[in-house]
This record gives structure tokens, C-alpha cells and sequence, in this order.
């Protein structure tokens, strides 16, 4: 029996985190009934495909070559790595931290397949030597892919001699930094401590 169309969409968008079977199917009824809002979703996606890329510094998303932080001058000569997009804007929603970041689009995963290159360590290290930063902050998920992930930062700039911290354990073991309430991320970037 061939799927509805209505079930097609519920399973795409069931594919979303966070959203379960029943959310999705109640989702794609919504955009069923509303045309409109559904028209203006595809625009939204479809420009959103095309238009959106890493920034060729910092690996964070944006419209342009650059992104807008990248090119902001007055920030301080430190960069903070985090895991996702979303994880640098919990950060910088903050508002305690104003230098530069750089975004991996994941953690150490050997056995899947995500190796240093994957996530542009090399990047991240020339990045750094190439600005003379003063520090690199590890604001990384408390998880275990995300401590192997800061140790393999913290020896690749060990030999350049940069001054690595990680953020303190306001996060608890397992927390995932995007959804840290921001009291949470305040505490743990103020009380960050060496690596």
C-alpha cells in the first residue's frame, strides 16, 4: 500500500529531534490545514539550503564567506570551541563572553568515523596560532566523547604553547551545553579552569 503524503511529511519531520511520532503527525496536519504557513515554511527551507554555509574561520553558520563575529574586531583574542551552532549561540545569549569561537559539528567518535579532520582541529589550531590568542576555552558537552575530544584539543595546542581552560562543572556529567539555562553557562564559564 503506497504512504499518504500526509504520512510522508510526519515521518520527515518525526526525523527532527525532539519530535516523536505523534508530534510529527499532528505537525503535518497543521501545515496540511494551513497553506499558507506551509508555503512560507518551504520558501523558508529552501533558502535556508541553499543560502546557509560554514564560515571559513570559525565553522559557524552563516550567509556569508565570514561570519559577522568573525569579523568584529573589538571582541577579545580568545576563542571559545564549542560542539554545534546552537551551542555557540547559548554562549554568546550569555552575554559574559565576547571573543571569538569555533564550532566543531561534533565530538571524537572513532568508532563512527569522526576523526580530528572531520571536525577541523588543524583548522582550529592555525585559527588560533595565526590571531596570537591569549587563551582557548573548551566549552564542550560534559559527556564522554566531548572530555576525549577536549584532551585531543588540548595536546594538539600543548605544543604551540596556548593557554587552554575548560569550562567549570556547572554542567553536570552528561549535560549537553545548548540546553544549559544560562545562570548554568554563567557559572561554568566564570569558574573555568585550566586543562
Amino acid at each position: 500500500m503506497k504512504e499518504s503524503l500526509v504520512d510522508s511529511l510526519a515521518q520527515t519531520l518525526g526525523k527532527l529531534p525532539g519530535i516523536g511520532k505523534k508530534t510529527a503527525l499532528r505537525l503535518a496536519f497543521s501545515l496540511v490545514d494551513n497553506r499558507e504557513l506551509a508555503s512560507d515554511l518551504s520558501a523558508i527551507l529552501s533558502e535556508t539550503v541553499t543560502g546557509v554555509r560554514e564560515c571559513s574561520l570559525c565553522r559557524n553558520l552563516t550567509a556569508d564567506e565570514v561570519c559577522e563575529t568573525c569579523l568584529d574586531l573589538s571582541r577579545s583574542n580568545t576563542i571559545c570551541v564549542v560542539h554545534t551552532p546552537a551551542d555557540q549561540r547559548s554562549m554568546e545569549d550569555t552575554g559574559l563572553y565576547r571573543g571569538f569561537y569555533f564550532v566543531l559539528h561534533g565530538s571524537l567518535a572513532p568508532l563512527d568515523g569522526t576523526g580530528p579532520s572531520d571536525l577541523g582541529i588543524s583548522q582550529l589550531v592555525e585559527r588560533a596560532v595565526s590571531i596570537n590568542v591569549s587563551e582557548v576555552i573548551l566549552a564542550l558537552d560534559s559527556t564522554t566523547e566531548g572530555e576525549a575530544t577536549c584532551a585531543y584539543i588540548a595536546n594538539q595546542l600543548e605544543s604551540e604553547q596556548i593557554k587552554v581552560t575548560q569550562l567549570a562543572r556547572g554542567l553536570p556529567p552528561g549535560a549537553l551545553v545548548e540546553f544549559a539555562d544560562s545562570m548554568t553557562l554563567s557559572q561554568a564559564l566564570k569558574g573555568r579552569r585550566g586543562y
